[in-house]
């Protein structure tokens, strides 16, 4: 038997991480991530529309800008506030 097709040729192998993140005003991040890109990422208006308290809370721009990058990821105050990745990297904090 001889395998014709090989599935692997198209998969990506890296994971996908933040390398750092820049807070560029009004909520608003720069990220650069490991596949040498970066994106603008608006929280604004997330954090607006959000309704729990632990989350309306980083309206606050002090709190906001206290993220770390840590893990390849954003993180607010021990993991309080934190996305997936790939929603950062997609800017796809709201879903619809």
């Amino acid at each position: 038997m001889k395998i014709t097709v090989d599935y692997t040729e198209n998969v990506s192998t890296t994971e996908l991480n933040i390398k750092e993140a820049i807070y560029i005003g009004d909520y608003v991040l720069r990220i650069y991530f490991n596949t040498n890109e970066n994106k603008v990422v608006d929280f604004k208006p997330f954090l607006m529309q959000a309704l729990h308290p632990s989350i309306k809370k980083y309206v606050n721009e002090n709190l906001f800008t206290s993220y770390k990058i840590e893990n390849g990821n954003i993180n607010w105050n021990d993991y309080d506030l934190i996305f997936p990745v790939s929603d950062l990297y997609e800017n796809n904090l709201i879903k619809k």
